[in-house]
């Protein structure tokens, strides 16, 4: 009898509930003083690393430096700046040249692609000049008659229909004509031929054009041949 009565306390859930609470502020206890414990190890550990801090710190502002030590960090750092100095320029130098060679190369290799037909255009300007030449040695009187002379006017027409296209094809390419007739004389553009005094001429200009000149991309590809007026006093 006495053990059934122990066994239907234990089984009761008010006694389970306190066992259970019992156990439950016990191992809170336990952990309450862990925490204590390790609180206090890493506040002692954290003075003990100030202190050696501070130690250190009060070492190394209590111990003078000589001035032979001063002049030697002195003079190390004065010659660190100025390789440091001297390294820059170099690098410095290097970018500017590496910049000059990318843009000469660029320039030289537009230049090849532009002058590139320099040669055959020079060529071409001879075609062009015996067009013109025989435009102009056709009397302008047969060309006012175009019944009678009807097959010299369509000659006359096509060739200079042939030195037009000629000179459009010249310059989609780049390469343009000028005539300097009645303008100053321009010994870079220009080549006297001849040299006559002229009334009513300006002395020093050009009153006639034997041959036009070419330019391609602003640089003169053929000086235009041309007769200057003549100063009569000889200045």
């Amino acid at each position: 009898m006495f053990r059934t009565t122990i066994s239907k306390a234990y089984r009761t859930p008010s006694l389970v509930t306190a066992a259970a609470m019992s156990r439950g502020s016990a191992n809170r206890s336990v952990n309450s003083v862990i925490a204590r414990r390790w609180y206090s190890d890493k506040t002692e550990a954290a003075a003990e690393k100030k202190e050696t801090s501070d130690k250190a710190s009060e070492t190394t502002e209590s111990t003078p430096i000589s001035a032979e030590e001063f002049e030697k960090v002195k003079k190390a750092s004065t010659e660190k700046d100025a390789k440091l100095k001297e390294l820059k320029d170099a690098y410095l130098r290097s970018l500017a040249d590496a910049e000059n060679i990318r843009n000469r190369s660029k320039t030289e290799v537009e230049n090849t692609k532009v002058f590139a037909i320099q040669k055959f255009a020079k060529d071409l300007l001879d075609t062009v000049d015996i067009l013109e030449l025989a435009l102009k040695h056709v009397p302008k009187e047969h060309l006012a008659d175009k019944v009678t002379n009807k097959s010299l006017v369509d000659l006359f027409e096509g060739v200079d229909m042939t030195r037009g296209s000629l000179l459009r094809t010249l310059e989609r390419h780049g390469i343009e004509s000028f005539d300097p007739i009645d303008k100053p004389y321009d010994p870079n553009t220009s080549h006297a031929l001849y040299q006559a005094p002229i009334p009513g001429k300006t002395p020093g200009t050009v009153f006639a054009v034997e041959k036009r000149g070419y330019i391609l991309k602003g640089r003169v590809l053929r000086s235009a041949q041309v007769g200057v007026v003549l100063d009569p006093s000889g200045n």
